[in-house]
Protein backbone atom coordinates (compact mmCIF):
# COMPACT_ATOMS: atom_id res chain seq x y z
CA UNK A 1 0.00 0.00 0.00
CA UNK A 2 1.16 3.49 -1.09
CA UNK A 3 1.68 6.43 1.60
CA UNK A 4 -0.86 8.07 -0.14
CA UNK A 5 -3.64 5.41 -0.22
CA UNK A 6 -5.78 5.25 2.54
CA UNK A 7 -6.16 1.99 4.44
CA UNK A 8 -9.28 -0.44 4.34
CA UNK A 9 -11.67 1.91 6.68
CA UNK A 10 -13.27 -1.02 8.09
CA UNK A 11 -11.11 -3.73 8.39
CA UNK A 12 -12.68 -7.13 9.43
CA UNK A 13 -14.98 -7.24 12.56
CA UNK A 14 -15.20 -3.31 12.21
CA UNK A 15 -18.40 -3.27 10.87
CA UNK A 16 -19.98 -2.70 14.44
CA UNK A 17 -17.96 -0.34 15.40
CA UNK A 18 -18.11 1.82 12.05
CA UNK A 19 -21.62 2.02 12.70
CA UNK A 20 -21.35 3.21 16.10
CA UNK A 21 -18.52 5.47 15.01
CA UNK A 22 -20.70 6.93 12.41
CA UNK A 23 -23.38 7.87 14.51
CA UNK A 24 -21.07 9.64 17.25
CA UNK A 25 -19.43 11.62 14.73
CA UNK A 26 -16.35 9.94 15.10
CA UNK A 27 -16.39 9.47 10.88
CA UNK A 28 -19.06 9.66 8.04
CA UNK A 29 -20.14 7.91 5.08
CA UNK A 30 -18.62 10.11 2.80
CA UNK A 31 -14.69 9.54 4.83
CA UNK A 32 -15.27 5.73 4.39
CA UNK A 33 -16.86 6.07 0.91
CA UNK A 34 -13.71 7.99 -0.38
CA UNK A 35 -11.34 6.10 1.26
CA UNK A 36 -12.81 2.87 -0.74
CA UNK A 37 -12.76 4.68 -3.93
CA UNK A 38 -9.45 5.87 -3.05
CA UNK A 39 -8.25 2.27 -2.49
CA UNK A 40 -10.30 0.70 -5.91
CA UNK A 41 -7.89 3.77 -7.86
CA UNK A 42 -4.90 2.41 -6.83
CA UNK A 43 -5.46 -1.42 -6.60
CA UNK A 44 -8.33 -2.49 -8.98
CA UNK A 45 -6.16 -2.20 -12.81
CA UNK A 46 -4.57 -4.78 -11.43
CA UNK A 47 -6.96 -6.98 -9.39
CA UNK A 48 -10.10 -6.31 -11.65
CA UNK A 49 -12.76 -6.98 -9.33
CA UNK A 50 -14.95 -3.98 -10.38
CA UNK A 51 -16.66 -4.69 -14.08
CA UNK A 52 -18.46 -0.95 -13.50
CA UNK A 53 -18.50 1.70 -11.09
CA UNK A 54 -20.56 4.73 -10.29
CA UNK A 55 -18.58 6.77 -8.49
CA UNK A 56 -20.63 9.98 -8.51
CA UNK A 57 -23.35 8.08 -7.59
CA UNK A 58 -21.50 6.43 -4.53
CA UNK A 59 -20.32 9.94 -3.19
CA UNK A 60 -23.92 11.42 -3.50
CA UNK A 61 -25.17 8.51 -1.49
CA UNK A 62 -23.15 8.78 1.22
CA UNK A 63 -23.79 12.69 1.16
CA UNK A 64 -27.16 11.80 2.05
CA UNK A 65 -26.75 9.17 4.08
CA UNK A 66 -24.78 11.58 6.43
CA UNK A 67 -27.24 14.15 6.16
CA UNK A 68 -29.88 12.06 7.43
CA UNK A 69 -28.56 10.90 10.13
CA UNK A 70 -27.41 14.21 10.89
CA UNK A 71 -31.45 15.16 10.64
CA UNK A 72 -32.34 12.57 13.30
CA UNK A 73 -32.71 9.30 10.46
CA UNK A 74 -31.58 6.28 11.30
CA UNK A 75 -31.90 3.38 8.63
CA UNK A 76 -30.01 0.80 10.39
CA UNK A 77 -26.49 -1.12 10.87
CA UNK A 78 -25.91 -0.96 7.18
CA UNK A 79 -26.36 2.90 6.48
CA UNK A 80 -23.72 4.52 4.73
CA UNK A 81 -22.07 0.95 4.70
CA UNK A 82 -19.98 0.62 1.06
CA UNK A 83 -20.70 -2.44 -0.55
CA UNK A 84 -20.30 -4.05 -4.06
CA UNK A 85 -22.42 -6.22 -6.06
CA UNK A 86 -22.10 -9.00 -8.32
CA UNK A 87 -23.04 -7.86 -11.99
CA UNK A 88 -26.02 -10.48 -12.23
CA UNK A 89 -28.35 -7.87 -10.27
CA UNK A 90 -30.86 -4.99 -12.04
CA UNK A 91 -29.74 -1.71 -10.21
CA UNK A 92 -31.69 1.05 -10.99
CA UNK A 93 -29.38 4.04 -12.58
CA UNK A 94 -26.96 1.21 -13.57
CA UNK A 95 -25.79 -0.35 -17.14
CA UNK A 96 -27.48 -3.69 -17.40
CA UNK A 97 -25.87 -6.67 -16.50
CA UNK A 98 -23.31 -7.98 -17.99
CA UNK A 99 -23.29 -11.58 -16.09
CA UNK A 100 -19.65 -11.67 -17.28
CA UNK A 101 -20.57 -12.26 -20.88
CA UNK A 102 -20.62 -10.05 -24.00
CA UNK A 103 -23.78 -11.52 -25.52
CA UNK A 104 -26.55 -9.50 -24.63
CA UNK A 105 -28.62 -11.04 -21.62
CA UNK A 106 -30.79 -8.66 -20.54
CA UNK A 107 -33.92 -10.02 -21.84
CA UNK A 108 -33.46 -12.98 -19.62
CA UNK A 109 -33.90 -10.92 -16.24
CA UNK A 110 -37.11 -10.11 -15.18
CA UNK A 111 -38.11 -6.52 -15.33
CA UNK A 112 -36.79 -4.37 -13.04
CA UNK A 113 -34.76 -3.58 -9.61
CA UNK A 114 -35.88 -6.27 -7.40
CA UNK A 115 -36.68 -6.39 -3.78
CA UNK A 116 -33.36 -7.83 -2.51
CA UNK A 117 -31.50 -4.74 -4.27
CA UNK A 118 -34.15 -2.52 -3.19
CA UNK A 119 -34.26 -3.65 0.62
CA UNK A 120 -30.04 -2.61 0.55
CA UNK A 121 -30.83 0.78 -0.63
CA UNK A 122 -34.02 0.94 2.20
CA UNK A 123 -30.66 -0.08 4.58
CA UNK A 124 -28.89 3.03 3.37
CA UNK A 125 -25.91 1.11 2.17
CA UNK A 126 -23.64 2.94 -0.63
CA UNK A 127 -23.51 0.87 -3.80
CA UNK A 128 -19.91 1.47 -4.58
CA UNK A 129 -20.09 -0.12 -8.32
CA UNK A 130 -20.91 -3.62 -9.63
CA UNK A 131 -18.43 -6.50 -9.86
CA UNK A 132 -17.29 -9.09 -12.49
CA UNK A 133 -19.13 -12.86 -12.66
CA UNK A 134 -17.89 -15.42 -14.18
CA UNK A 135 -20.48 -16.03 -17.54
CA UNK A 136 -23.71 -16.97 -16.95
CA UNK A 137 -22.76 -17.68 -13.63
CA UNK A 138 -21.29 -20.99 -14.83
CA UNK A 139 -18.01 -21.28 -13.44
CA UNK A 140 -16.87 -22.30 -10.39
CA UNK A 141 -13.01 -21.49 -10.76
CA UNK A 142 -13.53 -18.18 -11.13
CA UNK A 143 -11.80 -18.47 -14.81
CA UNK A 144 -13.60 -16.34 -17.24
CA UNK A 145 -12.45 -15.44 -20.82
CA UNK A 146 -14.85 -12.40 -22.28
CA UNK A 147 -14.21 -9.87 -19.62
CA UNK A 148 -11.86 -11.35 -17.77
CA UNK A 149 -10.55 -12.74 -14.72
CA UNK A 150 -10.02 -10.90 -11.69
CA UNK A 151 -6.74 -11.59 -9.69
CA UNK A 152 -6.48 -13.17 -6.16
CA UNK A 153 -4.71 -10.63 -4.05
CA UNK A 154 -3.14 -13.18 -1.70
CA UNK A 155 -0.24 -12.98 -4.47
CA UNK A 156 0.38 -10.53 -6.20
CA UNK A 157 3.34 -11.16 -8.33
CA UNK A 158 1.88 -14.53 -9.86
CA UNK A 159 -2.08 -15.12 -10.40
CA UNK A 160 -3.76 -17.13 -8.79
CA UNK A 161 -7.64 -18.00 -9.53
CA UNK A 162 -10.57 -16.43 -7.34
CA UNK A 163 -12.82 -18.83 -7.62
CA UNK A 164 -16.19 -18.33 -9.21
CA UNK A 165 -18.69 -17.27 -10.10
CA UNK A 166 -18.72 -14.24 -7.39
CA UNK A 167 -15.09 -14.02 -8.27
CA UNK A 168 -15.17 -10.04 -8.43
CA UNK A 169 -17.09 -9.95 -4.97
CA UNK A 170 -14.80 -12.09 -3.23
CA UNK A 171 -11.64 -10.17 -4.53
CA UNK A 172 -13.30 -6.49 -3.98
CA UNK A 173 -14.22 -7.67 -0.24
CA UNK A 174 -10.59 -9.64 0.58
CA UNK A 175 -8.46 -6.45 -1.01
CA UNK A 176 -10.27 -3.60 0.83
CA UNK A 177 -12.19 -2.31 -1.92
CA UNK A 178 -15.66 -2.09 -0.16
CA UNK A 179 -17.02 -3.07 3.38
CA UNK A 180 -18.97 -6.27 2.55
CA UNK A 181 -19.86 -7.67 -1.53
CA UNK A 182 -22.97 -9.36 -2.70
CA UNK A 183 -22.88 -12.83 -4.55
CA UNK A 184 -24.55 -15.59 -5.51
CA UNK A 185 -24.49 -19.23 -5.20
CA UNK A 186 -25.81 -22.13 -7.19
CA UNK A 187 -23.10 -24.69 -6.68
CA UNK A 188 -20.35 -22.78 -4.35
CA UNK A 189 -20.21 -19.60 -6.32
CA UNK A 190 -19.83 -17.56 -2.93
CA UNK A 191 -18.30 -20.18 -0.73
CA UNK A 192 -15.41 -21.16 -3.39
CA UNK A 193 -14.69 -17.43 -4.19
CA UNK A 194 -14.39 -17.06 -0.17
CA UNK A 195 -12.54 -19.86 0.49
CA UNK A 196 -9.86 -18.77 -2.30
CA UNK A 197 -9.70 -15.36 -1.18
CA UNK A 198 -9.71 -15.70 2.78
CA UNK A 199 -13.21 -13.98 3.85
CA UNK A 200 -16.35 -15.06 5.40
CA UNK A 201 -18.89 -16.33 2.75
CA UNK A 202 -22.63 -17.31 3.23
CA UNK A 203 -25.00 -19.29 1.07
CA UNK A 204 -28.60 -18.75 2.26
CA UNK A 205 -31.15 -21.40 2.32
CA UNK A 206 -32.96 -21.46 -1.39
CA UNK A 207 -35.69 -19.47 -1.40
CA UNK A 208 -34.41 -17.46 1.90
CA UNK A 209 -33.84 -13.82 -0.05
CA UNK A 210 -35.72 -13.33 -2.96
CA UNK A 211 -33.82 -13.93 -6.48
CA UNK A 212 -36.27 -11.37 -8.82
CA UNK A 213 -34.16 -8.91 -10.46
CA UNK A 214 -31.50 -11.59 -10.83
CA UNK A 215 -29.68 -13.23 -13.59
CA UNK A 216 -31.55 -17.22 -13.11
CA UNK A 217 -29.11 -19.63 -13.65
CA UNK A 218 -31.02 -22.73 -11.88
CA UNK A 219 -33.62 -21.17 -10.16
CA UNK A 220 -34.05 -24.44 -8.32
CA UNK A 221 -30.40 -24.16 -6.86
CA UNK A 222 -29.71 -20.12 -6.89
CA UNK A 223 -29.08 -18.08 -3.74
CA UNK A 224 -28.03 -14.65 -2.90
CA UNK A 225 -25.14 -15.04 -0.60
CA UNK A 226 -22.98 -12.07 1.19
CA UNK A 227 -18.87 -11.93 1.25
CA UNK A 228 -17.63 -10.21 4.59
CA UNK A 229 -14.35 -9.90 6.20
CA UNK A 230 -15.45 -12.02 9.33
CA UNK A 231 -18.71 -14.12 10.27
CA UNK A 232 -19.67 -11.37 12.67
CA UNK A 233 -19.81 -8.67 9.69
CA UNK A 234 -22.13 -10.78 8.35
CA UNK A 235 -24.31 -11.27 10.83
CA UNK A 236 -25.00 -7.64 11.13
CA UNK A 237 -25.78 -7.42 7.45
CA UNK A 238 -27.59 -10.20 7.31
CA UNK A 239 -29.72 -8.97 10.29
CA UNK A 240 -30.25 -5.29 8.08
CA UNK A 241 -30.95 -7.32 5.59
CA UNK A 242 -33.91 -9.55 6.88
CA UNK A 243 -35.51 -6.28 8.71
CA UNK A 244 -35.70 -4.35 5.15
CA UNK A 245 -37.18 -7.69 3.54
CA UNK A 246 -39.38 -8.97 6.24
CA UNK A 247 -39.87 -5.92 8.88
CA UNK A 248 -37.99 -5.25 11.81
CA UNK A 249 -40.91 -7.34 13.69
CA UNK A 250 -39.46 -10.14 11.92
CA UNK A 251 -35.66 -9.70 12.64
CA UNK A 252 -34.22 -12.62 13.36
CA UNK A 253 -33.51 -13.93 16.98
CA UNK A 254 -29.79 -14.78 17.44
CA UNK A 255 -28.57 -16.87 20.64
CA UNK A 256 -24.82 -16.98 21.73
CA UNK A 257 -23.67 -20.42 20.62
CA UNK A 258 -20.86 -22.12 22.81
CA UNK A 259 -18.10 -24.09 21.38
CA UNK A 260 -18.27 -26.33 24.19
CA UNK A 261 -21.70 -27.23 23.40
CA UNK A 262 -21.28 -27.74 19.71
CA UNK A 263 -22.16 -30.90 18.12
CA UNK A 264 -20.35 -31.16 14.83
CA UNK A 265 -20.64 -34.03 11.92
CA UNK A 266 -17.58 -34.87 10.13
CA UNK A 267 -18.19 -36.52 7.07
CA UNK A 268 -16.34 -40.10 6.18
CA UNK A 269 -17.07 -40.20 3.25
CA UNK A 270 -16.18 -37.57 0.25
CA UNK A 271 -15.28 -34.12 1.92
CA UNK A 272 -12.20 -35.20 3.45
CA UNK A 273 -10.61 -37.29 0.52
CA UNK A 274 -8.01 -36.24 -1.83
CA UNK A 275 -7.15 -33.08 -0.16
CA UNK A 276 -4.11 -30.65 -0.40
CA UNK A 277 -1.84 -31.31 2.33
CA UNK A 278 -2.36 -27.51 3.04
CA UNK A 279 -6.17 -27.76 3.22
CA UNK A 280 -5.65 -31.19 5.02
CA UNK A 281 -3.20 -29.50 7.69
CA UNK A 282 -4.92 -26.48 7.92
CA UNK A 283 -8.29 -28.57 8.90
CA UNK A 284 -7.07 -30.48 11.31
CA UNK A 285 -5.37 -27.80 13.26
CA UNK A 286 -8.59 -26.07 13.37
CA UNK A 287 -10.42 -29.14 14.19
CA UNK A 288 -7.99 -30.24 17.21
CA UNK A 289 -8.66 -26.58 18.31
CA UNK A 290 -12.24 -26.80 18.41
CA UNK A 291 -12.48 -30.44 19.95
CA UNK A 292 -9.74 -29.45 23.04
CA UNK A 293 -12.69 -26.39 23.81
CA UNK A 294 -15.13 -28.66 23.87
CA UNK A 295 -17.01 -29.35 20.45
CA UNK A 296 -17.97 -32.75 19.90
CA UNK A 297 -17.13 -34.40 16.33
CA UNK A 298 -19.58 -37.50 14.86
CA UNK A 299 -18.28 -39.07 12.15
CA UNK A 300 -20.73 -40.48 9.87
CA UNK A 301 -21.36 -40.82 6.12
CA UNK A 302 -23.08 -38.48 4.23
CA UNK A 303 -24.82 -41.10 1.51
CA UNK A 304 -26.39 -38.49 -0.66
CA UNK A 305 -23.07 -36.04 -0.90
CA UNK A 306 -21.88 -38.34 -4.10
CA UNK A 307 -25.36 -37.65 -6.08
CA UNK A 308 -24.32 -34.25 -7.21
CA UNK A 309 -22.19 -36.07 -9.82
CA UNK A 310 -25.06 -36.84 -11.47
CA UNK A 311 -27.21 -34.07 -10.97
CA UNK A 312 -25.22 -30.65 -11.47
CA UNK A 313 -23.52 -31.74 -15.62
CA UNK A 314 -26.95 -32.26 -16.52
CA UNK A 315 -29.14 -29.63 -14.74
CA UNK A 316 -27.01 -26.71 -15.26
CA UNK A 317 -26.27 -26.85 -18.89
CA UNK A 318 -30.60 -27.55 -19.40
CA UNK A 319 -31.68 -24.89 -17.39
CA UNK A 320 -29.36 -21.95 -18.84
CA UNK A 321 -30.04 -23.66 -22.49
CA UNK A 322 -33.62 -23.62 -21.21
CA UNK A 323 -33.45 -19.77 -20.00
CA UNK A 324 -31.66 -18.51 -23.12
CA UNK A 325 -33.87 -21.06 -25.52
CA UNK A 326 -31.78 -22.61 -27.98
CA UNK A 327 -32.16 -19.91 -30.47
CA UNK A 328 -31.09 -17.44 -28.32
CA UNK A 329 -28.39 -19.41 -27.22
CA UNK A 330 -27.28 -20.36 -31.24
CA UNK A 331 -27.52 -16.59 -31.76
CA UNK A 332 -24.96 -15.33 -28.61
CA UNK A 333 -22.63 -18.96 -28.60
CA UNK A 334 -19.70 -17.64 -30.68
CA UNK A 335 -19.51 -14.47 -28.44
CA UNK A 336 -19.31 -16.77 -25.28
CA UNK A 337 -16.48 -18.50 -23.37
CA UNK A 338 -15.62 -21.67 -25.04
CA UNK A 339 -15.72 -23.61 -22.00
CA UNK A 340 -18.91 -22.54 -21.23
CA UNK A 341 -20.48 -23.08 -24.40
CA UNK A 342 -18.92 -27.11 -24.26
CA UNK A 343 -20.90 -27.41 -21.39
CA UNK A 344 -24.05 -25.96 -22.47
CA UNK A 345 -23.12 -28.10 -25.90
CA UNK A 346 -22.86 -31.74 -23.31
CA UNK A 347 -26.56 -31.59 -22.60
CA UNK A 348 -27.88 -32.09 -26.16
CA UNK A 349 -28.64 -35.11 -26.13
CA UNK A 350 -29.59 -35.83 -22.01
CA UNK A 351 -33.51 -37.23 -21.97
CA UNK A 352 -35.87 -35.37 -20.41
CA UNK A 353 -36.69 -38.37 -18.88
CA UNK A 354 -33.24 -38.71 -17.52
CA UNK A 355 -33.85 -34.54 -16.03
CA UNK A 356 -36.87 -35.45 -14.46
CA UNK A 357 -35.02 -38.95 -12.71
CA UNK A 358 -32.86 -36.67 -11.02
CA UNK A 359 -34.64 -34.25 -10.03
CA UNK A 360 -36.86 -36.65 -8.57
CA UNK A 361 -33.97 -38.35 -6.64
CA UNK A 362 -32.94 -34.81 -5.45
CA UNK A 363 -36.44 -34.18 -4.15
CA UNK A 364 -36.22 -37.40 -1.86
CA UNK A 365 -31.88 -36.57 -0.71
CA UNK A 366 -33.23 -33.12 0.53
CA UNK A 367 -35.15 -34.93 2.49
CA UNK A 368 -33.54 -38.05 4.16
CA UNK A 369 -30.29 -35.31 4.52
CA UNK A 370 -32.28 -33.52 7.25
CA UNK A 371 -32.32 -36.51 9.43
CA UNK A 372 -28.47 -35.48 10.04
CA UNK A 373 -29.66 -32.15 11.96
CA UNK A 374 -31.77 -34.16 14.66
CA UNK A 375 -28.50 -34.91 16.65
CA UNK A 376 -25.82 -32.55 14.62
CA UNK A 377 -25.68 -28.86 14.57
CA UNK A 378 -23.95 -28.35 12.06
CA UNK A 379 -21.61 -30.57 9.60
CA UNK A 380 -18.43 -29.47 8.72
CA UNK A 381 -16.03 -30.02 5.83
CA UNK A 382 -12.57 -28.50 4.22
CA UNK A 383 -15.22 -25.76 2.19
CA UNK A 384 -12.48 -26.57 -1.13
CA UNK A 385 -9.82 -29.42 -1.55
CA UNK A 386 -7.78 -27.22 -2.28
CA UNK A 387 -6.17 -23.62 -2.44
CA UNK A 388 -6.27 -20.63 -4.84
CA UNK A 389 -4.21 -22.62 -7.67
CA UNK A 390 -2.08 -20.59 -10.55
CA UNK A 391 -4.27 -19.00 -13.74
CA UNK A 392 -1.49 -20.72 -15.49
CA UNK A 393 -2.24 -24.08 -14.50
CA UNK A 394 -5.13 -23.60 -16.32
CA UNK A 395 -3.72 -23.99 -19.66
CA UNK A 396 -3.58 -27.67 -19.43
CA UNK A 397 -7.03 -29.23 -19.48
CA UNK A 398 -5.96 -32.17 -17.32
CA UNK A 399 -5.06 -29.58 -15.01
CA UNK A 400 -7.73 -27.54 -14.80
CA UNK A 401 -10.06 -30.44 -14.50
CA UNK A 402 -8.92 -31.33 -11.58
CA UNK A 403 -8.65 -27.85 -10.21
CA UNK A 404 -12.38 -27.70 -11.09
CA UNK A 405 -13.47 -31.04 -9.35
CA UNK A 406 -11.12 -30.34 -6.44
CA UNK A 407 -13.29 -26.99 -5.81
CA UNK A 408 -16.90 -28.18 -6.53
CA UNK A 409 -16.53 -31.29 -4.62
CA UNK A 410 -17.23 -30.41 -1.53
CA UNK A 411 -19.67 -27.21 -1.84
CA UNK A 412 -22.12 -28.06 -4.62
CA UNK A 413 -23.84 -31.12 -2.03
CA UNK A 414 -25.05 -28.11 0.37
CA UNK A 415 -26.73 -26.74 -3.01
CA UNK A 416 -28.07 -30.23 -3.72
CA UNK A 417 -29.54 -31.08 -0.21
CA UNK A 418 -31.09 -27.77 0.14
CA UNK A 419 -28.99 -26.86 3.25
CA UNK A 420 -27.52 -23.59 4.29
CA UNK A 421 -23.98 -23.41 4.36
CA UNK A 422 -20.69 -21.02 5.26
CA UNK A 423 -17.37 -20.64 4.30
CA UNK A 424 -15.19 -19.55 7.28
CA UNK A 425 -11.68 -18.32 7.01
CA UNK A 426 -8.80 -20.04 8.80
CA UNK A 427 -5.99 -18.08 10.52
CA UNK A 428 -3.06 -18.63 8.57
CA UNK A 429 0.78 -17.95 8.77
CA UNK A 430 2.69 -15.08 6.81
CA UNK A 431 2.87 -16.54 2.97
CA UNK A 432 0.58 -19.40 3.32
CA UNK A 433 -2.56 -18.81 0.86
CA UNK A 434 -6.24 -18.70 2.61
CA UNK A 435 -8.06 -21.84 3.45
CA UNK A 436 -12.09 -21.78 4.16
CA UNK A 437 -13.48 -24.37 6.92
CA UNK A 438 -17.05 -25.19 5.58
CA UNK A 439 -20.10 -25.32 7.83
CA UNK A 440 -23.10 -26.77 6.92
CA UNK A 441 -26.50 -26.10 8.43
CA UNK A 442 -30.39 -27.61 7.61
CA UNK A 443 -32.57 -25.58 5.59
CA UNK A 444 -33.79 -22.59 7.26
CA UNK A 445 -31.65 -22.65 9.87
CA UNK A 446 -29.75 -19.66 8.47
CA UNK A 447 -29.44 -17.78 12.22
CA UNK A 448 -28.42 -20.89 14.09
CA UNK A 449 -25.49 -21.17 11.48
CA UNK A 450 -24.27 -17.62 11.74
CA UNK A 451 -24.42 -18.15 15.34
CA UNK A 452 -22.61 -20.97 15.46
CA UNK A 453 -20.04 -19.66 12.32
CA UNK A 454 -19.21 -16.61 15.21
CA UNK A 455 -18.52 -19.00 18.05
CA UNK A 456 -15.87 -20.68 15.89
CA UNK A 457 -13.93 -17.58 14.59
CA UNK A 458 -14.07 -15.90 18.36
CA UNK A 459 -12.14 -19.65 19.07
CA UNK A 460 -9.73 -20.18 16.17
CA UNK A 461 -9.34 -16.49 15.98
CA UNK A 462 -9.81 -13.69 12.83
CA UNK A 463 -7.81 -14.60 9.43
CA UNK A 464 -5.75 -11.63 8.00
CA UNK A 465 -5.81 -9.55 5.38
CA UNK A 466 -3.74 -9.86 1.91
CA UNK A 467 -0.73 -7.38 1.60
CA UNK A 468 -1.09 -5.56 -1.68
CA UNK A 469 1.70 -3.78 -2.79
Amino acid sequence: MTSHTPADPIPAGQLESFAQNLRHGKTSALQATQAYLARIKQFDPKLQAFQHLEEQAALDTAKAMDALLAAGTDLGPLMGVPIAIKDVFNIQGYPEPTVGSKAPLQHLFDAGQGPFISALRSAGAVILGVTKSVEVCLGITGVSEPLGTPWNPWDMDHQRVPGGSSSGSAVACAAGLCALAIGTDTGGSVRVPAAFNGVFGLKTTHGRWPLSGAFPLAPNLDTIGLLSKSAKDAVLAFDAIESQLFGSQNAPHHRQASVASLRLGRPSNYFYENLDASVAQAVSAAESDLANAGAMFTDFEMVEAPEREGYFPITLPSYLLGTMGREGYEAARSQMDPIISQRVDSVNDVLATDFVAAMLKRDKSIESAKAYFDSLDVVVSPATAIPAPLLTDFDDPEQAMAHALGTTRNSQPSNYLGQCAVSLPLPRQSGELPIGYQLMGAPGSDVKLLDIAVAIEEQLGLASAPTLA
